[in-house]
């Protein structure tokens, strides 16, 4: 099983102050705050190499940011209907962009309700927090477009992914960003040599959209997801997490530090959290990493019971 596709194959990042460099995983990390909070103390041990997020701002048991996990998926039919019936534009999404419609639908970017507007972005881009006194947010989560010459705050855009309708954004703000001030603050770099920077520069819609988003559908990819609230379902309560996350296959000496972490922590659960999503050149596949982690959960789990695969 994989967990929600993320942008970690893309290397989005979350940021350090002290570091100010990609590590890996910018939206894997929020889904991983997202899942383990809820079915865990609020101690979270992991290797600081991995530039996990630490889970001290939240109340024990409770989302990042938030008392319950987020869940926009709107529950009555003809409501949704009504939303797509009201929408004036429709955008074909891509995989990136879906990818963090299913994450935003699902709260694995809690404690977001949407795409964010222009002040959360400056915030985020400016002090990692969604608002002055808000949560912590490593890196804006955003629509791009290249064209909104015929939208205006107010309308509702419908979000398609591979044919389905899988949301409805009510546009708030509308606003072309300072995307190398972006690169510079988040990536520590505005250098087109940096794979996400050219992607964010070169290749991203000019404009940003944000808004409250309603879910019509969790978007359906080629490999298996799983929600927060389904990955939290696995975890025993009351027990410590130990978490590993990581977008590759893994090989002996990855092994060798979940191993070693768990133990570090008594009585523990050890999480491994695998990304899938839009890959770079060169990338393994994500059915082919998704075959090597069965294939290793399997081995392992009667000599390992304590671990857990999202």
């Amino acid at each position: 099983m994989l967990s929600v596709p993320v942008r970690a194959a893309l290397k989005v990042a979350v940021r350090s102050p002290a570091l100010r460099r990609p590590v890996q995983g910018r939206a894997g990390l929020a889904t991983l705050t997202a899942a383990v909070q809820g079915r865990t103390s609020a101690r979270f041990h992991a290797p600081a190499a991995l530039g996990l997020r630490g889970l001290a701002n939240s109340p024990e048991g409770a989302p990042h940011g938030g008392a319950e996990v987020v869940n926009l998926l709107v529950k009555d039919a003809a409501a949704g209907k009504a939303l797509a019936a009201a929408a004036v534009k429709t955008i074909d999404l891509n995989e990136r962009q879906a990818c963090d419609v299913f994450c935003l639908v699902n709260g694995a970017f809690s404690p977001l309700t949407g795409f964010m507007d222009e002040a959360a972005y400056n915030c985020v881009v400016k002090d990692m927090r969604v608002s002055a006194d808000g949560a912590l947010f490593g890196l804006p989560v955003t629509l791009d477009l290249q064209c909104v010459k015929d939208l205006k705050q107010g309308d509702k855009i419908l979000l398609r992914w591979e044919g389905q309708d899988v949301a409805v954004l009510e546009a708030s703000s509308i606003w072309k960003p300072n995307k190398v001030l972006e690169a510079r603050e988040v990536y520590g770099t505005a250098e087109l040599e940096h794979p996400t920077v050219h992607s964010l520069i070169a290749e991203q819609g000019q404009f940003y959209v944000g808004g409250k988003l309603h879910g019509l559908a969790s978007p359906k990819f080629k490999y298996i997801v799983q929600t927060p609230s389904e990955v939290r379902a696995t975890l025993p309560a009351g027990k410590a997490v130990v978490a590993f996350q990581n977008r590759n296959p893994i090989h002996r000496a990855h092994f060798e530090l979940l191993i070693c972490a768990q133990r570090d922590v008594k009585d523990s659960i050890l999480l491994v959290h695998p990304t899938c999503g839009p890959t770079q050149p060169g990338d393994i596949d994500g059915l082919v990493r998704i075959d090597t982690y069965e294939a290793l959960r399997k081995e392992t789990e009667a000599q390992y019971p304590m671990f857990r695969w999202a």
